[in-house]
């Protein structure tokens, strides 16, 4: 499968979405959703990572869905408002390329 950019990620979504009559949900609906799936995520890492295991019954998620979850709740939320994710990625990038040049401690690099 090829590499999608995330505009083209955000018009697949928009695609998907406008077929409906109802359209994207509020902010705030689109808020709790994600929400609930940051609290699936968190369920499924503590599940790979920590001490509690799945039940026996439980439903068989994975890390990767749920970060997928997530990332189409984000393309909703940021249709919705007219947020281009790329852009707002680029700020922010460049927030913390200038905000903490120097906060971490970089590895070296050979020659």
């Amino acid at each position: 499968m090829s590499e999608k950019s995330l505009s083209e990620i955000q018009r697949e979504v928009d695609e998907y979405i406008s077929q409906f009559k109802e359209g994207y949900f509020s902010p705030l609906a689109l808020m709790a959703r994600m929400s609930e799936e940051v609290g699936e995520l968190a369920r499924e890492v503590n599940h790979y990572y920590g001490e509690k295991p799945k039940k026996a019954d439980e439903a068989e998620n994975t890390v990767e869905m749920e970060l997928g979850d997530i990332l189409f709740i984000l393309s909703c939320f940021a249709n919705s408002l007219n947020i281009d994710l790329a852009e707002a990625h680029n700020k922010v990038m460049h927030k913390f390329a200038t905000r903490d040049a120097n906060r971490w401690t970089k590895k070296m690099t050979e020659l």
